[in-house]
């Protein structure tokens, strides 16, 4: 899938809105594109600002160090600018972004692992719950792991796997049309869950379904 960089044109009009503070900084937050997860914090110059809206890649002034860097130059784990916006102030910088591996120094997907109040022990946020869902569809496909039933069906393929979708589809229609509410939410699971284990079969990521969905919004 190609990543286009964000449009030169629009973006150069808007950056002399964003106001950065007395030491020449404005934070920048760092939010997945694909999932909505909060990647990270840093800082931006002028010029590292600059720079992330023509090579299309988060640039940073490091405070430490005194220096511009380019995220994941070194490690590889780039991130790909698909929209920078700033907020009601012009104070705060919003990039969105299609990370590359991790995001953190610590090789953690997101900075921001480590909960302060959490809803519950075993749960994290609704909207990431998909995506979770994948990554743990994912793995056991990888792993394979014993009496797993998520493996049991990689192993008979998409054969099985496709029978399932339409067992499921099936029994989500029958519940709808008997007016069970709850029953319908239950099948419904149901199809999502089997439908991304036939996506991982098939080495589809999910970026491509909501593109595909965003395609159908006009």
């Amino acid at each position: 899938m190609s990543r286009e960089r964000p449009d030169r044109a629009v973006t150069t009009a808007a950056v002399d809105a964003v106001v950065f503070g007395p030491d020449g900084l404005v934070p920048c937050v760092v939010q997945e594109w694909t999932t909505g997860e909060v990647l990270m914090l840093a800082y931006m110059n002028r010029e590292s600002l600059d720079k992330s809206l023509e090579t299309g890649t988060t640039w940073f002034w490091s405070r430490s160090r005194g220096a511009l860097w380019n995220k994941g130059e070194t490690s590889g784990h780039l991130q790909h600018v698909r929209e920078l916006r700033y907020d009601c102030d012009g104070d705060t910088v919003l990039a969105l972004v299609e990370q590359v591996g991790p995001a953190c120094h610590t090789g953690d997907r997101t900075c921001f692992d480590h909960g302060l109040i959490q809803s519950t022990p075993d749960t994290g946020p609704l909207f990431l719950t998909v995506c979770d869902l994948f990554r743990t569809i994912q793995d056991r496909r990888r792993s394979a792991p014993e009496g797993s039933y998520t493996a049991k069906l990689f192993a008979g393929g998409v054969t099985r796997i496709g029978g399932k979708v339409e067992e499921e589809a099936r029994e989500v229609v029958e519940a709808a049309a008997e007016g069970d509410v709850d029953h319908t939410v239950y099948e419904a699971g149901d199809v999502v869950y089997h439908l991304l284990v036939l996506l991982a079969e098939m080495d589809i990521e999910l970026p491509w379904l909501w593109r595909e969905l965003e395609r159908r919004k006009g």
